[in-house]
């Protein structure tokens, strides 16, 4: 969403590497740096950033936090003053969607959505949460396959003694031989931050272990002791 958005404070927050539902809760809960954001205000943010994201209205917003739909609403409208550019994408998008009669991905693919312009409010709802979204799973999915594709080829060419096992939504798990650990993992990294180039930066966090129960985050100090 900071990417296709363009929207200067959602990208701010992941170029100073902030965590971004922390930093939506300073946003639309006001509080000044240097005041701890308690979890149940990071929670709510957590909620706004994906339900606004997948197109939930006040009161989906309002059942899900359990709270009341006027609050709901201000939280949606402290958001959005927050963050204008979110709110002028998903119009734009939408009103894209029904002149056309689909929303796309990064890459150019296609989702036909007949229902945003469907005469009943119900399907025509549905619809536009679907191409709300659309656009943001489906880039998702395109960064990970394009990704995935690479570093096929990349860990054939280097003929590295390690495999690609599965994809997780954004994860992906390697089995890969214990010597040649440090080797793989960096080209892994390489390849998914580079994916493809967006405005603001892809981080990728990198976990090792026997099993995958026992993975533990990688870093310098554990590269050395491989």
């Amino acid at each position: 969403m900071a990417h296709l958005s363009g929207d200067e404070g959602l990208r701010r927050a992941f170029a100073q590497s902030q965590d971004i539902h922390d930093f939506t809760a300073r946003q639309i809960f006001g509080i000044a740096p240097g005041v701890a954001v308690d979890p149940n205000q990071r929670r709510m943010a957590k909620s706004v950033n994906f339900g606004l994201f997948y197109g939930m209205s006040d009161f989906g917003l309002a059942q899900r936090l359990e709270i009341g739909r006027a609050e709901a609403k201000e939280i949606t409208t402290a958001y959005f003053a927050r963050f204008p550019d979110v709110r002028v994408y998903i119009d734009r998008t939408l009103e894209e969607g029904r002149r056309n009669g689909y929303v796309s991905t990064i890459l150019g693919r296609r989702r036909y959505m007949p229902g945003l312009i469907s005469g009943n409010y119900m399907l025509r709802a549905a619809a536009e949460r679907e191409a709300t979204n659309a656009p943001l799973q489906g880039s998702a999915a395109d960064l990970m396959k394009l990704a995935m594709v690479r570093i096929d080829r990349a860990l054939r060419d280097s003929e590295l003694d390690a495999t690609m096992l599965l994809q997780i939504h954004d994860e992906l798990i390697f089995e890969v031989r214990a010597t040649q650990l440090r080797e793989a993992a960096e080209l892994v990294r390489s390849h998914m931050e580079s994916a493809i180039e967006l405005s603001v930066p892809l981080e990728v966090t990198l976990k090792a272990g026997r099993n995958w129960y026992d993975v533990e985050p990688m870093n310098e100090e554990s590269f050395e002791h491989v």
